[in-house]
């Protein structure tokens, strides 16, 4: 692990936390498109998709690690910007469904446009965002996490998340894990549909552990489809059935944008079966990361992904890098990694021999055992 810390400034210090405040900036390119139309439409996700990755090139790695042990006080800085973006996305993307659908001067072109870069940020920062605060204890926290998955049709990931990926990643029980020699478009349909399914089911599986039925009070799949619902009307109410039209595309957007990055994370890595159903623990090796630091500011250190599944809890500021000796670490950040996910062709160009590298590093004994049934298995018993 890179164990080196910051010397420059403390962690406290306003300073050291602005670089992750650059999502701010998202949203006021979503009135520039809604407001002026045209090729403007396009800024958003031409800003995520690529001006972060040329930053990328230019502002090179961060393999700095701050004190774990940094105690929760010292985080403020940080801790807001996740606080702030929920009711700024709540306000966002609603105003502009009242906008647009009242605009006259954007055409059809540029409404679905325009809500393919709403859905980049509620996908790329509102998801990823959500994701940062249902890992903590705070239930204001938790609450703003629900929130944000509701206006992207999308709360059950909450439960997919914490019961079933963080418990058997990088196994075939995981949904999300993407298997090796699969393409994105092949993973995506079938993550959805198994995604849902598996979350309904753990959260089915814990009630009945409480001796409770399945409506009860305290199932969050009601509050879920609460919330959902609620979000559908006020667009409706906002805009019309346009405006639940684009709220649904928009919606579909941000799905597909934290889809590719589950994709991305994990891809043909798989932990060793013990027999009898278990799997050895969770390791570094099991996560693909990325030191980029622009892209690690857009994502808020998403791609320190190794220390997460090690320590979920842990604050993004918190979280550790590792060298390529301890975890593998993937040729670009997540925005650029996520364009070539589109291109299955190029996508296994690229990972598919990092994946047989992998396998030798970590599992010399099998290492010329790939491709295996086209990823659907686990390592041999």
């Amino acid at each position: 692990m890179a164990t080196t810390e910051n010397p420059s400034m403390s962690i406290a210090n306003w300073r050291n936390a602005l670089p992750f405040w650059l999502s701010l900036a998202l949203i006021p390119l979503v009135w520039v498109g809604a407001i002026y139309g045209g090729w403007l439409v396009l800024l958003l996700p031409l800003s995520t998709w690529y001006l972060f990755s040329i930053i990328d090139t230019f502002a090179g790695l961060n393999e700095l690690n701050e004190d774990p042990g940094t105690d929760d006080s010292q985080l403020f800085w940080y801790k807001a910007i996740t606080l702030v973006w929920p009711p700024l996305q709540f306000f966002t993307l609603f105003g502009v469904i009242a906008y647009a659908t009242r605009a006259d001067h954007l055409g059809g072109w540029e409404l679905f446009g325009l809500f393919i870069g709403v859905g980049v940020i509620t996908g790329t920062i509102g998801i990823n965002y959500s994701h940062e605060l249902m890992h903590q204890r705070p239930r204001i926290e938790r609450w703003f996490a629900d929130g944000l998955l509701a206006m992207v049709l999308y709360s059950h990931f909450r439960s997919e998340h914490l019961l079933v990926h963080h418990r058997y990643v990088a196994t075939p029980k995981d949904p999300v894990t993407a298997r090796f020699n699969e393409g994105f478009w092949r993973f995506f349909p079938r993550v959805l549909r198994q995604c849902y399914l598996s979350a309904l089911g753990a959260e089915k599986a814990m009630l009945a552990r409480k001796g409770l039925g399945f409506w009860h009070r305290s199932n969050p799949f009601l509050m879920y489809w609460g919330l959902q619902a609620a979000c559908l009307i006020l667009a409706f109410a906002l805009g019309g059935i346009l405006g639940v039209v684009l709220f649904i595309w928009q919606a579909f957007v941000a799905i597909n944008q934290l889809e590719l990055v589950n994709y991305v994370e994990h891809y043909g890595l798989t932990r060793k079966h013990l027999g009898d159903g278990k799997y050895e623990h969770v390791k570094p090796h099991h996560s693909w990361n990325a030191a980029h630091k622009a892209s690690n500011w857009l994502l808020i250190n998403l791609q320190r992904h190794s220390d997460h599944h090690y320590k979920p809890n842990r604050r993004f500021p918190l979280l550790q890098t590792y060298d390529d000796s301890e975890a593998p670490q993937l040729p670009f950040g997540y925005p650029v990694m996520t364009l070539l996910a589109l291109s299955p062709t190029l996508w296994k160009r690229y990972m598919n021999p990092r994946v047989r590298r992998w396998r030798e590093m970590y599992y010399p004994e099998i290492s010329d055992w790939l491709p295996y049934n086209k990823g659907t298995n686990p390592l041999p018993r």
